[in-house]
């Protein structure tokens, strides 16, 4: 089940509050101008699937954002348990950074967390199959995938080189809970 857990920066370990309702969730985040919605993933993908696969499983959801949107990049992210080098993507992805551009991930398998710090506040929204966010840029970020990764998302991105993190330095996004596997 999706959820977001909201923290105080001063007190990474107890959440100020904790929600499951889509609708909830939604909104807390709109406030923020992130987007959450959840979308079908009717096409059956397991963790592992090749890009090639996911993309033209989900093309007309994809060619959809991009026409409404303007992205002009795709690309999937797709790890399971046996991927050889999860540790080292995972790593990747867990230092605070934020993008020039939005980041829109769909799930269509799985589930990972994504970390959002802004201002005083840290929203921890885990997203699960059929969930999309969009993270408006500039946005404070970290995604953890856990120790076993077991998730397919789809990436759209406004530039075309993909996915360019701009890394804070800070050391917030170790004070937080990760993904439980």
């Amino acid at each position: 089940m999706s959820s977001l857990s909201v923290y105080h920066v001063s007190s990474p370990q107890l959440p100020n509050k904790v929600l499951t309702h889509l609708e909830d969730i939604a909104s807390t985040l709109a406030e923020h101008g992130v987007a959450f919605d959840r979308w079908q993933a009717a096409t059956p993908i397991t963790p592992g699937a090749s890009q090639e696969e996911v993309i033209n499983a989900y093309r007309v959801q994809i060619d959809q954002l991009m026409t409404e949107r303007g992205y002009v990049t795709v690309d999937v992210i797709s790890l399971n348990s046996d991927h050889p080098q999860k540790a080292e993507l995972r790593a990747k992805f867990l230092d605070e950074h934020q993008h020039a551009e939005d980041e829109v991930r769909f799930f269509v398998a799985g589930r990972g967390l994504f970390t959002l710090h802004i201002g005083d506040f840290v929203y921890a929204v885990l997203c699960e199959k059929n969930d999309l966010i969009s993270v408006p840029a500039g946005t404070r970020h970290w995604f953890d995938m856990g120790e076993n990764p077991h998730f397919v998302a789809i990436r759209l991105f406004n530039n075309p080189e993909g996915w360019v993190a701009n890394f804070t330095g800070e050391s917030i996004a170790s004070q937080f809970p990760r993904l439980e596997d």
